[in-house]
């Protein structure tokens, strides 16, 4: 649901040259085929998890009610995932300046579904010089 709702930030970034890009951890079957139906962006495979080492969630987290909602919230919107592969590992958002700029803002899941705030991210990517 995040990468649909960040396309429709798209036309705003083009005009003020920021691309998009989306790291993903892994591409079990179809995956990042299907992910290429609400992101448009270019789509770079993680194989190594580098980018997401530290991103795990623990078992805890599913017994957090706000979880179970997220989830829920993204169902009822017609988003489907897989459940297949490493389901433990959580996602996030960064907003990087070039060169010496650097992370304009970041968020970081703290359970599935959390997603940053649109406003948030198009007030960083104007700060992109």
């Amino acid at each position: 649901q995040e990468a649909s709702e960040l396309l429709s930030l798209k036309p705003e970034l083009d005009e003020l040259g920021v691309p998009l890009y989306a790291v993903v951890k892994e591409n079990i079957g179809t995956e990042i085929h299907n992910f290429r139906l609400y992101f448009s962006g270019e789509i770079f495979l993680d194989e190594k998890q580098s980018f997401y080492q530290q991103r795990k969630m623990t078992y805890s987290g599913f017994t957090r009610f706000t979880m179970w909602r997220n989830i829920l919230r993204v169902w009822r919107k017609g988003y489907q995932g897989n459940i297949k592969g490493e389901g433990f590992i959580l996602g996030g958002l960064y907003v990087i300046g070039p060169e010496n700029q650097g992370i304009l803002m970041e968020h970081q899941e703290k359970e599935f579904g959390d997603k940053a705030d649109l406003r948030s991210v198009l007030q960083a990517v104007k700060k992109v010089q």
